[in-house]
């Protein structure tokens, strides 16, 4: 048996007046995504437990089948196993938005989907003005970069994610408690480097948001996970544009598989993403497949972005998948489900249960669902599920 995990970051929404009152998957076109769900079993999934916020680590950990009240630690360390920062016991990673702050309020919590090319610029800029013997920072992709402070620094500061506090004036959210003072300090100091910068400048020059400011959350030690293979038997590769989703591979001692021009946007190499789960199935038992563009559509409220990242995830990433999976001689389980809902309404991740498919191309024993949404699915012969328990059915599902 092989196993592909499908996963549109974010899809999952309210319903819309706009759109007649349907949500952005019950409005968008997916024939791939409703075909799994009408041959195939469906439920809703709980991915965000009691206690946690709805965050995309916790979400995605819970559906690789990773309990977060095992194995949780925070963000931003995982994003750092994606980037090859090693962490001491005392370290903590911050994660480290480049936005755009203006008249006062965070006006975009990613400067515009800055380019990697520009944002590594700034943040090596950043770490020779600013780093110090326990701080330095680290380049990664578009607007995402990485914070590490030494000797438990920032270990306990409370934080805001600056997706959650798009409109809000940022000085009512800057980092509080402990050494709450520290970070809050850091980010009005990177204002000053980043204010007058030659890429700064010229981003402007060009009608786009400057990353004129840095925002620190999701703060944590190095986590200890068990390995994949050893919880469930399986060999497995993950696929994703986003380091978050890279770093929990990473621990989880899966394949993390590289497809050029995968940007974590609408932009995205989704031909590149389908082609490389095939591939890597000749030798991996599963595949985690993750897209983040429906989220980051969600991220800035709007309708029409969703709409087609939800219908490109669709015929881009799972048709081809579902089309190679009935043609081969080997069984196949897909599921199909986003992490969490993004809902354009409140531009934020909510800790709604979502909508899973799971549909075997071995086994013909429809429940009923008529098509993959928020509504269909409640018909489903599967119920509520906790997600972390998903793999563990998939897998043992003989």
């Amino acid at each position: 048996m092989k196993y592909a995990v499908l996963i549109g970051d974010g899809m999952a929404d309210y319903p819309i007046e706009k759109l007649g009152n349907k949500t952005i998957l019950q409005a968008a076109r997916t024939p791939a995504m409703d075909y799994i769900a009408a041959h195939g079993k469906t439920g809703l999934a709980k991915t965000i437990p009691d206690g946690f916020s709805p965050g995309s680590d916790i979400a995605n950990m819970s559906i690789l089948g990773y309990d977060p009240a095992v194995y949780y630690s925070g963000r931003a360390p995982l994003e750092a196993a994606s980037m090859g920062v090693a962490l001491a016991a005392d370290d903590v990673a911050f994660r480290c938005n480049l936005i755009t702050i203006e008249h006062g309020k965070i006006k975009d919590y990613s400067a515009g989907h800055i380019s990697s090319d520009e944002a590594k610029i700034l943040i090596e800029t950043l770490d020779t003005e600013l780093s110090t013997d326990d701080l330095s920072f680290y380049p990664g992709i578009s607007y995402r970069h990485l914070i590490v402070a030494r000797n438990n620094l920032g270990a306990e500061t409370e934080c805001t994610p600056p997706h959650d506090i798009t409109g809000k004036k940022a000085e009512e959210y800057l980092p509080r408690g402990k050494d709450g003072d520290f970070f809050s300090g850091l980010i009005k100091a990177s204002m000053v480097v980043l204010e007058l910068h030659p890429v700064n400048l010229k981003r402007i020059e060009e009608g786009k948001n400057p990353a004129n400011s840095i925002w620190a959350w999701g703060q944590g030690h190095a986590p200890k996970f068990t390995l994949f293979r050893e919880l469930y038997g399986k060999t497995g590769a993950i696929i994703s544009a986003v380091d978050l989703l890279k770093g929990i591979g990473v621990y989880a001692g899966m394949e993390v598989i590289e497809v050029p021009g995968a940007t974590g946007y609408l932009d995205t190499n989704y031909e590149g993403k389908a082609s490389a789960a095939i591939e890597i199935l000749k030798t991996r038992d599963l595949v985690f497949v993750h897209v983040e563009a429906p989220d980051e559509a969600g991220h800035e409220g709007s309708i029409d972005k969703k709409l087609k990242a939800v219908e490109d995830f669709d015929s881009r990433i799972v048709a081809p998948i579902l089309k190679h999976a009935e043609a081969s001689d080997e069984p196949f389980t897909i599921l199909i489900l986003p992490d969490h809902p993004t809902p354009v309404s409140l531009k934020t991740h909510t800790r709604d249960p979502i909508p899973f498919a799971v549909y075997r191309t071995d086994r013909t024993d429809p429940d009923g669902t008529e098509a993959f949404d928020e509504e269909s699915v409640k018909k489903g012969s599967l119920g509520l599920v906790k997600a972390s328990d998903l793999m563990g059915m998939l897998v043992r599902d003989k």
